[in-house]
């Protein structure tokens, strides 16, 4: 008789070592033990040898229904598996249907469970007239955290909501021990800079860094915080693209505030110059992309441990939606996916950073962060055998040729990645074998945060 159900070996990455000869061994879909040398016994090995075997990844934030008619979860989840991601956190700004009850929650939760084939958790919202009076209907319905914007994207589809506003919402979240994640640009000075930026013409790539400065991205990061730790929220900022929000960040938390802030991996990869340049509305995001300057002043701050987590903002666009040579009329956002971990590995490695810091990065501080680490988030006793495999393979990136993405275009195309996925499981079931997402749509769970 086997002792567990599936054994993996491989250099099993932990969050702060690697053991080179490590196994996971996994009962019930759960790890029931991680050790080094021989393996035991189990029904089911797989032997990776000198690939890594680590923690599947949560992306924090991910817009799998921005463009009706188009991606959804039957679509992002695949993108997911097959990149190594396990748990995608979904944003609340559906199109045509912003998450701000519990109804809409509990609906969204149940379609996606149909379509999802890994994990996922919902961030919920609020309408701007209602304020916090939903905040605690939406948290027993399973709510991960919620997500507001300084910014007015749309009024009813991606709202601001006011400091004021913002405040009470804060102060009720605090009660339930959630996060409040939020959009970090000052409303009034873009407004201002868009309106400049119109009157002297330009309308080519640098329109959209130009109307979103670095100033209107800080004054939003600082109102959040200051928010925080009046009201004693865990204030979270979804995207930082400038090295001042990171020490704005770290001062908070040196001062006893539980502050955290996100990197999404495009501002780790990506600079002005040289590729919202050559790509215009295909590296539209918001904020926007920086120059190399400020790209290598983000990594300086990931080296420091100043970094909380990594996500996507993963959205897949249409691609007329992204294809306008004036660069405003483009939406904002890019897929990422399917190679947030072949990406961020890629960085980590050449700037001799320690293979451990993804492990941290994009699973156990995501799972700390939305509450959920009691299943997720490390290979570790008692937790879900979510695992992925990265095996040495140099190849560069073409979104179009693996068939798991709603579309054929990505910023990274081109990009040579040293490391690809060979394996992922979820739960201990194998649901991407390196060629082919195995999983079914409806594979996935709705995942909650432990409530106390």
């Amino acid at each position: 008789m086997s002792d567990f159900d599936l054994v993996i070996t491989g250099r099993v990455v932990g969050t702060d070592h690697v053991r080179d000869k490590g196994y996971v061994a996994v009962r019930a879909g759960r790890i029931e033990r991680v050790g080094e040398g021989t393996p035991p016994s189990a029904t089911t090995r797989h032997d990776f040898g000198n690939a890594f075997v680590l923690p599947g990844a949560i992306d924090a934030q991910v817009h799998s229904r921005s463009q009706k008619g188009q991606e959804d979860f039957v679509w992002s989840t695949r993108s997911a598996a097959a990149g190594g991601v396990t748990t995608i956190v979904d944003m609340p700004y559906d199109d045509g249907n912003l998450i701000c009850t519990a109804e809409k929650l509990k609906t969204k939760a149940a379609e996606a469970g149909e379509q999802a084939r890994v994990d996922f958790a919902l961030y919920g919202t609020v309408d701007p007239q209602e304020g916090p009076a939903r905040i605690g209907e939406m948290v027993a319905a399973g709510a991960a955290g919620f997500k507001f914007s300084t910014f007015g994207t749309h009024p009813q589809r991606f709202p601001r909501i006011p400091p004021q506003t913002l405040q009470a919402c804060f102060a009720e979240i605090a009660r339930h021990g959630l996060i409040a994640g939020v959009h970090n640009e000052n409303d009034e000075m873009i407004r201002d800079a868009e309106a400049r930026v119109a009157q002297a013409g330009i309308t080519d790539y640098r329109a959209h860094g130009l109307a979103r400065p670095p100033l209107a991205e800080a004054l939003a990061t600082a109102e959040v915080y200051e928010i925080a730790a009046a009201t004693g929220c865990s204030g979270h900022i979804v995207h930082c693209s400038i090295g001042r929000g990171y020490e704005l960040c770290e001062n908070y938390r040196r001062n006893g505030f539980d502050t955290t802030i996100e990197a999404c991996v495009h501002y780790l990869v990506l600079d002005e110059e040289n590729d919202v340049s050559r790509l215009v509305g295909k590296a539209k995001i918001n904020p926007p992309i920086r120059s190399r300057s400020e790209v290598e002043r983000l990594w300086q701050h990931l080296a420091a441990g100043h970094v909380t987590i990594v996500s996507t903002d993963h959205v897949s666009w249409s691609e007329d939606r992204k294809s306008d040579p004036v660069m405003a009329r483009n939406a904002s956002g890019v897929p990422g996916l399917e190679a947030l971990y072949q990406l961020l590995i890629k960085g980590l490695v050449e700037r001799e950073l320690p293979i451990s810091w993804a492990a941290r990065l994009l699973a156990a501080n995501p799972a700390r962060l939305f509450r959920i680490g009691q299943a997720k988030g490390a290979l570790a006793l008692g937790r879900d055998a979510d695992i992925t495999v990265m095996a040495h393979d140099p190849r560069r990136y073409d979104p179009a040729l693996s068939g798991h993405n709603f579309v054929g275009w990505s910023p990274y195309e081109g990009i040579e990645l040293p490391y690809r996925p060979v394996a992922t499981f979820l739960r201990g079931e194998l649901i991407f074998d390196g060629k082919d997402v195995l999983a079914a749509p409806g594979s996935g769970r709705f995942v909650s945060p432990a409530r106390h």
